[in-house]
């Protein structure tokens, strides 16, 4: 069916470049603010996660248009980007003209301009896309600016924004810079079927339909909303073949095609957005020898495992390291790290730097035991980067020792550049 045909003016539904109209919905406004938060707070290093096609350019596209036009901003698509291709992109997005430079005089002339644009004005910003796919050397290079300071405060104001989990990565040794200064960890959620509708309704009215119910009617809308699992692009997408694949108006439910939906989606229904009761936290149960010591509510953001007395769970073993592991809780999912702990740490007898857990998991560390218990808990398959490469199968006692014998916990490559340590 052609544009005029439906009434339209415009395609409504555009899937490149910049949206005809953007449309704001709960997780969307609240993405916006984390941004505004994070670039205007003292510190500020945001992590903004969902996966492909969840709304996050257009979330980015209109946090830089509320900006001042003087606003030093630079983004960039950090995808396979090492040290050098990595400064050189965003010493070019803030207006530099460059030449052949080393990777050292890259970075001294981003410090030097950061540094002096945040005494003189305000800190430059930084939003680096797919962060994921950033070469472990340029990772370094982003803990490097990072630590810029001026009276105290940022010299830069960094937001990472990637569709695959990123605060395992955050997290790991080698980022302490990052992590130090994270502030925000947002991700975003999908539309509701009432945002969904209000959402298509809004993109034809913006290219000229003055019916827009008389194009897609309601249950239309609510058989888009679960095809596309509620995120924006993909429903842009699906909403664009029904309306060129109808013949008639208003659109028929039999043109709507159901992609499969990348891993990480999920779809989000009207009683979890408005309905939803508070669920019990997880909770642990520390043994020791098929003895339980401790019980343990899970009703915080993080919890710290290791020997030292000041870790949330103390555990006084000479084979448990002072701070051995970190699990980090987002809503119904819940993160096992090990911090480079020098025996290890162990999900139903295979071993881990990174993983989901679910329920009845049981992680051992030293010769203590530690259940993991929550029937509400995300199912593994749900979240896109769950499966992490780096578990390791323990099928014997053998198999355990050798790993331990030749233990590497280097999560990251180290730099192969010579990146200068001090500051200006």
């Amino acid at each position: 069916m052609d544009l005029v045909a439906a009434g339209l003016s415009e395609q409504p539904f555009r899937t490149h470049g910049r949206p005809l109209a953007t449309v704001s919905y709960a997780s969307h406004g609240e993405g916006l603010k984390t941004l505004e938060e994070c670039c205007t707070q003292a510190h500020g290093l945001a992590l903004i996660q969902g996966p492909t096609l969840s709304g996050k350019t257009t979330l980015i596209s209109q946090f830089i248009d509320s900006l001042p036009e003087e606003a030093p901003v630079a983004v960039v698509d950090g995808k396979d980007l090492n040290t050098a291709a990595l400064l050189k992109a965003v010493l070019t997005r803030f207006g530099f003209s460059l030449d052949q430079n080393s990777t050292n005089e890259l970075l001294g002339l981003l410090r030097v301009y950061a540094l002096q644009q945040a005494a003189a004005h305000e800190a430059p910003i930084l939003i680096v896309e797919n962060t994921y796919a950033l070469k472990a050397s340029a990772l370094r290079a982003m803990c490097e600016l990072a630590s810029l300071k001026v009276r105290g405060t940022s010299a830069l104001k960094i937001v990472l924004a990637s569709d695959r989990p990123l605060l395992s990565l955050v997290m790991s040794p080698e980022m302490r810079p990052l992590a130090s200064r994270l502030t925000h960890d947002f991700h975003l959620h999908p539309m509701t079927s009432d945002e969904a509708m209000q959402y298509v309704y809004a993109k034809l009215r913006a290219a000229g339909s003055f019916v827009p119910e008389f194009v897609f009617p309601q249950n239309v809308c609510n058989e888009l909303w679960r095809a596309s699992g509620g995120w924006p692009g993909i429903l842009d997408r699906i909403a664009l073949l029904a309306l060129g694949n109808a013949e008639t108006l208003p659109v028929p439910l039999d043109v709507i095609e159901r992609p499969v939906l990348p891993v990480g989606t999920w779809l989000q229904t009207d009683d979890e957005a408005t309905d939803a009761q508070p669920t019990e936290p997880p909770t642990l149960y520390v043994s020791y020898e098929g003895e339980t010591l401790r019980e343990v509510q899970f009703d915080v953001p993080k919890l710290l495992v290791g020997r030292s007395e000041h870790n949330d769970i103390s555990i006084n073993s000479r084979f448990v390291s002072r701070h051995h592991a970190l699990l980090v809780r987002n809503g119904n999912t819940t993160f096992l790290m090990d911090l480079n702990s020098s025996n290890g740490t162990f999900v139903n007898s295979r071993r881990v730097s990174n993983h989901l857990l679910v329920h009845d998991d049981v992680i051992t560390i030293g010769h203590h035991r530690i259940k993991f218990s929550d029937p509400h808990a995300t199912e593994r398959g749900t979240l896109e980067g769950s499966e992490f490469a780096d578990t390791v199968i323990m099928k014997s006692l053998d198999d355990m020792r050798r790993l331990l014998a030749h233990e590497n916990t280097e999560i990251l490559p180290s730099i192969s550049e010579n990146l200068p340590t001090s500051g200006f």
